[in-house]
């Protein structure tokens, strides 16, 4: 069973992260999905996302819940029925879950170099002007990314922009942490966003700051 990673971000919220190196098959022994999810993963085309999906699902019973504790809004927000909040991901050959009493966000990204080309669609490109070398760019760029999807994910409203509603504030990447705000249609919520690198990968979650 390939648990990459667990961390323990506060004494109420948690992040498992899997490594998918088994096959579909050996991903799906002992694992109940509901209805809905077995048609889901049955219409996956890509046997990837199907190992995926069900690496999620051996997560989930890492936390003591199965399947049929987890349903999902119209947004397609997860949710799970003990009313703790939960958020997933799945990225090639990595997925992960967190889970906490708080509203939270993941998100897993592949490093490579074709962010480069997208980047102006979600984060002004001048903020990096100062970075030594493509690699750093990239790596920087990532880790944006990836936060503003965890924090997409969290706030769960449609139509949010990552470029004019979603604002990471800038950071040292050696810290490995950062803030971050999300504003739309009135309301306004703040962030603490979280990195972790692993094998050519980036993974960011994010934890909303509870108001005082």
């Amino acid at each position: 069973m390939p648990l990459y990673k667990t961390i323990t971000v506060n004494p109420t919220t948690k992040v498992l992260i899997w490594k998918i190196i088994e096959s579909y098959k050996d991903l799906s022994e002992g694992i109940s999905l509901t209805p809905h999810c077995r048609e889901r993963v049955d219409g996956m085309k890509s046997d990837l996302h199907q190992r995926g999906f069900m690496s999620v699902r051996h997560l989930l019973a890492e936390m003591g819940y199965t399947d049929f504790d987890l349903y999902y809004d119209e947004l397609g927000k997860p949710h799970l029925r003990d009313g703790k909040k939960i958020s997933i991901t799945h990225s090639y050959t990595f997925s992960a879950i967190i889970v906490s009493n708080q509203e939270v966000g993941i998100d897993i990204e592949m490093q490579r170099p074709k962010i480069l080309k997208i980047a102006q669609k979600f984060t002004p490109l001048e903020e990096y002007r100062t970075l030594a070398n493509e690699d750093a760019l990239i790596r920087k760029l990532t880790m944006v990314w990836g936060a503003k999807e965890s924090l997409y994910k969290s706030f769960a409203e449609a139509g949010v922009s990552f470029l004019q509603n979603i604002y990471v504030e800038d950071f040292d990447m050696e810290s490995m942490k950062t803030t971050a705000n999300v504003s739309y249609k009135g309301k306004n919520e703040d962030y603490y966003v979280w990195f972790e690198e692993f094998e050519g990968f980036t993974g960011a979650y994010a934890l909303i700051s509870e108001k005082e």
